[in-house]
């Protein structure tokens, strides 16, 4: 990506009536008159426009009018990029959309690749590195639990809190180093006791940010809703009525399902992936086994478990018989099937902590209370303004912060030399920088962080 060149690329996706074309660099403007027919007599974008202004006119090619348009003109820096920006709104037609892209890159722009207007912003110092990669993830986002995480990010959620602290630990650490430049003297510049505190508050913000990542994780590629129960029970029929949709396959003969099937579902703006599961039995059946395992570990790492229960025989035997005695009963909903021809089933005998939902699969009643109870259980409790981890990236950079800090504590409490405790803090600064990027320089590093992003942004 060479940043001294004029890129461009279409920004909007496949439908609607309007798309639009970027157009980002020092020439953007002069590139864009070559094509632009302003209404205005005289007018001329590269030397008439004003910054914040928006443009009717056509694009041609030469004298061959290809589409009326409308011109939006960002001056640098105040624009996405932080360079000279126009933004091409034209009618959706992929034909228009290509030929205005291909007339662009014929009077001297070249075509974005992934992510290089947002590596620009960063470059530029528009946003950090964790926000450009917000960016990303709101893109990418696909229930409002995982927008408002991402909108956080872009504001600078991570940075603010960051840049705190960073600036608290490089106080005391570069006074650590100076008391080496007197160690004859024997003097203490840094106060020990307010390190202490510092160092305190450092661990608790990155313990309290690492072990989000599992629910920011959860988040971002659904909450795992595991349906299990015995062969026949009615997990296939479940599955299809909470999607409303033929997804599985359903059928009066034991054993049908024999591998996970997932797919997702949007509860009150939060992401469940739905896992139908193998029925559990005994069988002989070498693949109808491994299902079965599949079965066993999906339930594990679920954070909500729906049983489905048959009430045509004994519903706690089959509870008993398939929730592991490790599993938290409290995320467990009991969904009691077949309502519509048994209605008089006994309850009593499930754990209290099960919550229990009597449905019909087959006839779609009853489905709003077992809604309700899976947002219940599986909604993941966080404020909007409170910063989750969703990032790989971050998770590990954070955790090696963490490690980092937890031996800069040890080294203090235990009187080692200010110089053992200045390194380990010096190695959580770098894992602060590598979050903001402002260590980060090489293209390689980069252009990984970049490669996920959907060109046009």
């Amino acid at each position: 990506m060479q940043s001294n060149s004029t890129i461009s690329a279409i920004c909007t996706g496949h439908g609607g009536a309007i798309a639009v074309l970027r157009v980002s660099g020092n020439d953007s403007l002069k590139i864009v008159s070559k094509i632009f027919k302003p209404l205005k007599e005289g007018f001329s974008i590269d030397t008439d426009a004003k910054a914040n202004h928006i443009y009717n006119g056509f694009i041609v090619d030469g004298e061959n009018e290809i589409d009326r348009v409308v011109l939006s003109v960002y001056r640098a820096p105040h624009s996405y990029t932080g360079e000279d920006v126009v933004e091409i709104s034209c009618h959706a037609s992929s034909y228009i959309q290509k030929e205005i892209l291909s007339l662009l890159l014929k009077n001297g722009a070249e075509l974005a690749q992934r992510g290089e207007f947002t590596r620009r912003a960063f470059q530029n110092k528009k946003m950090d590195l964790s926000q450009a990669e917000a960016v990303a993830d709101l893109i990418a986002s696909k229930s409002k639990a995982e927008h408002d995480i991402a909108v956080n990010q872009m504001r600078g959620g991570i940075t603010l809190e960051i840049k705190r602290l960073r600036d608290l630990l490089l106080k005391f650490t570069s006074l650590m180093e100076l008391e080496l430049d007197f160690s004859e003297e024997d003097v203490e510049f840094a106060d020990r006791s307010q390190l202490r505190n510092i160092l305190t508050e450092t661990e608790q913000y990155l313990s309290r940010l690492v072990k989000s990542f599992k629910y920011g994780n959860a988040i971002k590629n659904g909450i795992p809703v595991a349906i299990c129960g015995e062969p026949n029970a009615g997990k296939s029929t479940l599955l299809n009525a909470l999607l409303n949709d033929e997804r599985a396959i359903v059928s009066d003969i034991p054993g049908t399902t024999r591998d996970v099937l997932e797919d997702f579902l949007t509860i009150d703006g939060t992401l469940y992936r739905l896992i139908d599961t193998a029925g559990i039995r005994q069988t002989d059946d070498k693949i109808e086994k491994l299902g079965i395992d599949r079965a066993k570990n999906a339930i594990s790492k679920a954070e909500v478990v729906l049983i489905v229960l048959n009430p045509a025989g004994d519903i706690f035997k089959q509870f008993s018989e398939i929730i592991p005695n490790e599993f938290p009963r409290e995320k467990i909903i009991a969904v009691v099937n077949k309502s519509d021809i048994y209605d008089d089933v006994d309850i009593s005998l499930l754990p209290k902590e099960v919550s229990v939902v009597k449905i019909s699969a087959k006839q779609k009643t009853n489905l709003d209370e077992l809604f309700s109870k899976v947002s219940t259980l599986g909604a993941m409790d966080f404020n909007q303004d409170e910063v989750i981890l969703t990032n790989v990236r971050h998770f590990t950079i954070f955790s090696e912060a963490l490690t980092a800090i937890e031996r800069a504590e040890n080294a203090l409490n235990s009187g080692l030399s200010g110089e053992f405790v200045s390194q380990d803090i010096r190695e959580a600064l770098r894992a602060f920088a590598e979050i903001t990027g402002d260590e980060i320089t090489t293209d390689e590093v980069l252009g990984n962080i970049f490669k996920n992003f959907c060109i046009g942004k």
